[in-house]
Formats: structure tokens, sequence, C-alpha cells
């Protein structure tokens, strides 16, 4: 399908993804940093998973501007499932992604908005309401638009992996063999940080840093990222190798011989 969308359509896109964020950007902010409670989603699990009604209000927002501009499509959002849509087209998005670090007052959740057809996402926007950057990538864009202007998206090119610098969301990354997987890349690096969420795979685009390796993921984390690292020139596979659009373990890597280097040491060489 991708090939086929009409410049007019890749446009209207874009307009609508743009839309989406900026219905977002009140209630996140809104709320942010004033003491807003939390329900667990994961109790019965036995695991945290919060969820606040500025992840709900926004997810509304985000909602009825893609139902009014792209009726046809489809929609899978985190809080309140899929919408089915007969476009071939499904906007996937994620209100707070982070809202852990929502809740804690950190400025590295993020608004996700991505589309994506059958093959995987066709393009993204990584938005930080509160620093007021928004990271877009795919159908021919790849630049941030923020306080300081617009700038370029390009991961960086030629760090050996004992040079990298590495990012991820939880220290204990999964299960546990995912988590010895994961040790194995991070004792190779320069550079461990954690705690980072979407902004890590902005951080990627714009070159910053070098390796994004994540598991347990659901569809919602990952469209907007990996729309927006790949624009940048970078990879985003799962564990295989394969496409990672649908969740699970992801790796994105600023470019081909560092992916290599890090895919092997999670899958054991």
């Amino acid at each position: 399908m991708r090939d086929s969308l009409s410049p007019e359509t890749r446009e209207a896109l874009v307009r609508a993804a743009h839309a989406a964020a900026d219905a977002a950007r009140a209630p996140t902010l809104r709320h942010f940093r004033q003491g807003i409670g939390a329900d667990d989603k994961g109790a019965a699990q036995g695991r945290y998973d919060p969820v606040t009604e500025a992840d709900r209000e926004a997810e509304r927002a985000m909602r009825e501007i893609l139902a009014r501009e792209r009726p046809g499509d489809g929609i899978l959002g985190e809080e309140y499932g899929p919408l089915g849509g007969t476009s071939g087209l499904t906007w996937v998005i994620d209100p707070i992604d982070g809202t852990r670090g929502y809740l804690c007052g950190t400025p590295t959740w993020g608004v996700l908005v991505a589309v994506r057809d059958r093959q995987g996402p066709l393009f993204g926007l990584i938005d930080q309401p509160y620093t007021g950057e928004r990271f877009e990538g795919g159908l021919g864009r790849a630049r941030l638009a923020g306080p300081a202007g617009e700038v370029a998206l390009r991961t960086a090119r030629g760090r050996r992996l004992s040079e990298a610098r590495l990012l991820t969301t939880f220290p204990e990354i999964g299960t546990p063999a995912e988590r010895a997987a994961f040790d194995r890349v991070a004792e190779r690096v320069r550079l461990v940080r954690y705690g980072m969420d979407c902004y890590a795979y902005a951080l990627l685009a714009l070159g910053q840093v070098d390796l994004v390796i994540e598991a347990g993921l659901q569809p919602y984390d990952v469209a907007a990222p990996i729309a927006v690292v790949e624009a940048a020139g970078g990879l985003a596979t799962d564990w295989d190798g394969g496409p990672a659009h649908e969740g699970g373990r992801l790796l994105a890597a600023a470019d081909a011989d560092l992916h290599a280097a890090a895919l092997a040491l999670l899958q054991g060489a």
C-alpha cells in the first residue's frame, strides 16, 4: 500500500498525525507535576502498571481528531483498544508513553503517534510536550522541531560497540533470560543509562546515543519510535533481526555494523 499513496494522502497523514499530537499536549501538560493520582492496571498480574486521567483524556482527544480527519482508518490505542477501519491504514497511539516517569515528574515521557500499513510504520511522531520537542520521521521527513528551531534527524555513524552509548527503560529489561542477553551487550559498551522511555529513541535519532534495547513492549510502544529511528538512518528490529512493529523485544541501532554487533550478543554469540 505504501508505494501507492498519493502525495495528497501523504500530506493528509502528516497533518493528521500532528493534529493528534497537538490535541494531547493540553491534557498531558495540565496534569504534569500536579500530583495526579493513578489506577493500577497491572495489579492482577502482580506488577505496577499505572494509568492516569491524563492518559485517558489525551487518548480521547487524539481519537476524536483522527476519527474526524481520517474516518476510514483504524485506530489502536493503549487505553481504549482497537477500532477497525476500511482503508488498510491503522493509527497506533500512546497518549503517555512512560506513565511511571510522568508520575515522577521526569521529562522523558512522550506522546506517540504513528500510522502503519501491514508492513509496518509509515510515519511517526515522538512528542515531548513539556520540553516542546517534536521528533518526526517517515514519508520523506526526519526532523526535530523545538524551542531551538528545526534540526534534521540523523543517527550517529561509525562508532564501535566499545564506544557506544546504550539506553533502556527498565534495569530488569524483561525475563531473566532477556536480562542476561541485555547484560552481554551492556558489558561491552562505554555507557548505559536507564529510565528513558520513548525519549531514548528520540535521542538515538538525534545522534546523541547509539543503541536502545528493550523487551516486553506493545505495538503502541514501538510504532512511532521505529518510524523516527528508521527515517533518521538507523535500524530497528526484534532480537532475531526481523520486524518489531508488533512489540515484544526491540533493538534499535544507529547503523548496520553496530546493529549486527549488538544482535550477535543478544543471540548469545
